[in-house]
C-alpha cells in the first residue's frame, strides 16, 4: 500500500439536507452517491467517481455551518493528533477507529478552519499527472490570519511554504510536503468570511459548469476568471450554503 502523507485525500460535505446535497452534486459533476456501511454498520453516503470513492456526506452538527471538510493523510494518527494540539490546534473529536477502513480525528487550526487527520488501512489515492474531470483538483485554505496558519501547518505537519505575489489578491502560499505542492493558502477577502478549507474540482468547461451550477440552485460567489499559467476557475456556493471551487486547467504541454 502506498501512502502520501501531507496529501488531502478525501472531502466530506457536512450538510443540513443530505438528499438535497447529493442530488445537486450528482447532477453537477456526474458523481454517483451510494449509501455504504462503515464501522458498526453505520450508513454512509459515499461519493464515487471514476470507479472509486472520493468523498461523502454527513449531517452537520447543530449550530455549525454547512461546509466541506478535508481529510489530511498522516503517518500516525495519535502522534499527529498530539502534534496538532501542541502547535495550537483545537481538538474537536479525538481519534476514532472506523472499523477496517481507518482512523480519523477532527481538529480546528488556530484561525478556526476545521479539518480531519486520517490514516487509512488501505493506502492513499495515487498521485497522478493528469487529474480526471470530476475529481478533486486542489485544496485551498482561505484564512483570516495567513501568518498564523502558515506557522501552524508547518509546525504541526512539517509542511514548507512558498509565497507568490498575486497583485491585488495579496500573497498566495503553496504548502508543500517533501517538495510536492499539496495545498494553497491565502488571506480571506473579508475578515468576517471566517477561515475555511475550499476544495476544487476539475471541470472541462468552467463557464458552462458555472452556468449549470446556477441553474441547479447554486450562488456564484466568484464568476469565472483566469489564472495565468494555471487555468480558469470560479467559486460556487451550493444550495445548502457550502463553498466549492471548480477549475478548468490548461492543457498539458
Amino acid at each position: 500500500m502506498d501512502y502520501h502523507h501531507g496529501k488531502f485525500v478525501w472531502f466530506e460535505h457536512l450538510s443540513r439536507d443530505i438528499p438535497k446535497a447529493r442530488t445537486f452534486y450528482d447532477a453537477l459533476f456526474g458523481w454517483r452517491t451510494d449509501t455504504v456501511e462503515i464501522a458498526d454498520s453505520v450508513p454512509y453516503p459515499m461519493i464515487h467517481h471514476g470507479g472509486h470513492g472520493i468523498g461523502g456526506f454527513r449531517e452537520a452538527p447543530v449550530g455549525t455551518p454547512v461546509r466541506w471538510i478535508p481529510y489530511l493523510s498522516v503517518p500516525d494518527i495519535d502522534a499527529s493528533f498530539r502534534d496538532a494540539i501542541a502547535a495550537g490546534g483545537k481538538p474537536l473529536m479525538p481519534p476514532i477507529e472506523y472499523g477496517a477502513v481507518g482512523c480519523a480525528a477532527l481538529l480546528a487550526d488556530p484561525s478556526g478552519a476545521e479539518f480531519v487527520i486520517w490514516k487509512s488501512t488501505r493506502g492513499d489515492p495515487p498521485d497522478i499527472a493528469e487529474i480526471a474531470v470530476g475529481d478533486w483538483y486542489w485544496s485551498e485554505l482561505v484564512t483570516t490570519d495567513e501568518k498564523k496558519a502558515l506557522t501552524y501547518y508547518e509546525s504541526a505537519f512539517g509542511f514548507t511554504s512558498e509565497g507568490m505575489d498575486m497583485g491585488p489578491m495579496g500573497t498566495y502560499y503553496l504548502l508543500k510536503k517533501d517538495g510536492i505542492p499539496r495545498a494553497g493558502l491565502m488571506k480571506a477577502p473579508q475578515p468576517n468570511d471566517g477561515s475555511n478549507w475550499l476544495p476544487y474540482v476539475r471541470v472541462a468547461d468552467c463557464d458552462a459548469l458555472t452556468a449549470k451550477a446556477q441553474s441547479l440552485g447554486a450562488r456564484i460567489a466568484m464568476p469565472p476568471r483566469d489564472i495565468a499559467g494555471i487555468g480558469r476557475f470560479s467559486v460556487l456556493v451550493d444550495p445548502l450554503g457550502a463553498a466549492i471551487a471548480v477549475m478548468q486547467s490548461q492543457p498539458s504541454k
